[in-house]
C-alpha cells in the first residue's frame, strides 16, 4: 500500500483507502490477458509496475495497436466500457510482468462523483489516450511500414524504457496488422543498416533510441 501511495499521491487519502479495501493486487506474467474483447469488465486495473498493451483484433487474428499503459495510468477504453455498461471492445495484454490494483467496476460512478481528483485523472486519462489513437490513426494513414515499424520501438521504449522485445516476428506482425514475411524483411534491413541486433524471438532495438 505505501507503494500505491506513493505512485497515486494526488488522489485523496479516503480514495486510496477505498483502493486499500477493494482492490486486489495481482500480478501477471508476459503475454497473459488482463482484458479480453467482447466480454463484459467485471474490473479494471490500476498499473502499478510493468506495460500493457491495449489493442484490438479481428476475425483473422490481425491486431492493431492502440496504446501502452504504465504505472500511474489506467486504460481509458476499458473504463468506457466500465461506466456504460458494454462489452470491451479491446484487448489488454502484459508485455512484460506487470503488476495492477484490479478495481471493481462498481465504484467508478461512486469516486466520479465523491472525488474530484479522481475525476480529474480519470478526465486527463481520456484525454492523453484520445492524443495516443490521434497519433495511432496517423501512423496507419500516413506512415510507410517500414516507418511504423520504427516508430512503434521508439514508443515502446518511451513508454517502458525497454530496448529490447522478446517475441517471435510474427507476433510482431500481428500487432502491426501485416504479414510475417514483410516483417522479417524490414527486420533484417534494419539490422543491416546497423540498427538493431536479431536473435531468435529477440530484438535488441538500442540503435534506434
Amino acid at each position: 500500500m505505501d507503494e500505491i501511495t506513493k505512485l497515486y499521491h494526488f488522489l485523496e487519502k479516503e480514495l486510496l483507502e477505498e483502493i486499500r479495501q477493494s482492490g486486489v493486487r495481482k500480478v501477471f506474467s508476459h503475454g497473459e490477458a488482463l482484458i479480453r474483447e467482447g466480454q463484459f469488465i467485471s474490473s479494471f486495473p490500476l498499473v502499478v509496475r510493468g506495460l500493457i498493451r491495449i489493442s484490438r483484433t479481428n476475425e483473422e487474428g490481425n491486431e492493431l495497436l492502440l496504446y501502452y499503459l504504465k504505472e500511474n495510468e489506467v486504460c481509458a477504453m476499458s473504463l468506457t466500457c466500465c461506466m456504460a455498461h458494454l462489452k470491451s471492445n479491446v484487448m489488454a495484454v502484459a508485455e512484460e510482468e506487470t503488476e495492477a490494483i484490479m478495481l471493481p467496476v462498481g465504484l467508478l460512478d461512486k469516486w466520479m462523483y465523491e472525488y474530484p481528483a479522481w475525476r480529474q485523472f480519470v478526465m486527463q486519462t481520456f484525454q492523453s489516450r484520445f492524443r495516443e489513437l490521434i497519433e495511432t490513426i496517423d501512423s496507419i494513414a500516413f506512415l510507410k511500414l517500414d516507418e511504423r515499424l520504427v516508430k512503434y520501438f521508439i514508443d515502446r521504449f518511451q513508454k517502458s524504457g525497454n530496448t529490447t522485445f522478446s517475441g517471435t516476428h510474427q507476433e510482431l506482425a500481428l500487432q502491426l496488422n501485416t504479414s510475417r514475411e514483410v516483417i522479417s524483411r524490414l527486420l533484417k534491413k534494419l539490422e543491416k543498416d546497423g540498427k538493431i541486433e536479431l536473435s531468435r524471438n529477440f530484438i535488441d532495438y538500442s540503435g534506434l533510441v
